[in-house]
């Protein structure tokens, strides 16, 4: 025993000689989504007629990476004492109003005012409140990561969740109904909903209108080769507003190297001036794909366009309305009836309803419908 406590003692002098090991930092905690930071009156433009203490939000939420943000959103109530349990909540999910801040739907309101007011005042008349998310970097700090869709998800159901921390009188179950934008943010919501919203919330279903699909496709096909055919401005519009949405998502992308010198002014542009306004400009200038891009889009980095636009095909746990317009022309109408075709092949709670009325006009068509299948999803 004693001739080992020679070595053991040099054993010891060595450890004690050693750099003493770092202290490892206990990992910072994410902040946390769906915290209302305050409340602030609406403009009159963004206030829905019909509705009771109406009020802008602004709350915690995250955007592109998951990096922290905030967005903004208007809360309606309907008139009258709140029913047992609290008001159902309609989540709105606004189509495209632009990507400057002054274009936020709780700021400068509705681009189709006449049409969503009484839609959106039915809901009111149906026994429900309405929480309609801006999107993060719409109005707030930060650029929109255009349909980016799991973006616009966690923006909705973190809108959901500051309104009902918020305000007593809200129930915890809810839908959410989109329109455009608002329909491609719809179905992406109603894939992560129970995900994202966990035990503190009830999702029930989801209705989109006029749901863009196979996006990915599309841009993915756009070039200098692309033919000179007429397209309507609302998909230039939306081809600048997704390369837009690609950069905030990937700083890194070199975008510019895929743009023409009238490309990078009009994808400038474009951050500038609210939709309607891009679309005039647009039409007026006889803008073309072709004129914008000098490198096809083909060439984004492999999976990039999938991985940011490209609708959830599984993985639904609540029934979903489609309702599709026959004669819309702003998106590419045969592309939704191909992906409700992919759902219903995958077993997805899907109902789909189709009307003889363009983009806009399947929003208010389609109440006779949706109506009735909100009632049934939140009884």
């Amino acid at each position: 025993m004693s001739a080992s406590w020679p070595r053991t003692a040099t054993v010891l002098a060595t450890l004690a000689a050693l750099p003493a090991v770092p202290a490892v930092a206990a990992p910072v905690p994410a902040p946390e989504t769906g915290v209302v930071e305050s409340v602030e009156p609406l403009a009159p433009a963004a206030t829905l007629p019909g509705s009771v203490d109406s009020a802008r939000i602004i709350y915690t939420t995250t955007t592109a990476g998951g990096a922290p943000a905030t967005s903004s959103g208007a809360v309606y109530f309907p008139p009258g004492p709140p029913p047992p349990g609290g008001w159902p909540i309609i989540a709105w999910a606004h189509g495209t109003l632009g990507l400057a801040d002054q274009c936020a739907y709780s700021l400068r309101g509705p681009a189709e005012v006449e049409r969503d007011w009484a839609y959106l005042d039915t809901w009111l008349d149906q026994g429900y409140a309405v929480v309609a998310s801006d999107y993060a970097g719409l109005g707030t700090p930060g650029e929109q990561p255009y349909l980016n869709g799991k973006v616009e998800a966690a923006n909705i159901v973190d809108g959901v969740k500051a309104a009902t921390r918020h305000y007593p009188n809200l129930s915890r179950k809810w839908v959410v109904v989109g329109q455009s934008q608002g329909g491609e943010a719809a179905m992406f919501t109603a894939r992560y909903a129970t995900e994202f919203g966990g035990r503190e919330l009830d999702y029930r279903g989801a209705v989109g209108t006029g749901v863009p699909a196979y996006n990915e496709e599309l841009i993915g096909a756009a070039g200098p080769a692309f033919p000179p055919v007429k397209l309507s401005g609302y998909n230039t519009r939306a081809t600048l507003y997704v390369l837009n949405g690609l950069k905030t998502s990937h700083p890194d992308l070199d975008i510019d190297s895929y743009l023409t010198d009238a490309g990078r002014y009009w994808f400038t542009r474009a951050q500038q001036i609210c939709g309607d306004d891009m679309y005039t400009e647009l039409t007026d200038a006889g803008v073309s794909l072709k004129d914008l891009l000098a490198r096809p889009l083909s060439e984004l980095p492999p999976g990039m366009l999938h991985n940011d636009l490209a609708l959830p095909e599984t993985g639904f746990d609540k029934p979903v309305f489609i309702g599709q317009g026959l004669r819309d022309t702003n998106i590419i109408m045969p592309n939704t009836l191909r992906y409700a075709a992919t759902l219903t092949a995958d077993h997805q709670p899907l109902i789909l309803h189709t009307y003889p009325t363009d983009h806009n006009g399947t929003v208010l068509a389609s109440q006779a419908d949706s109506i009735p299948f909100v009632a049934k999803a939140l009884a």
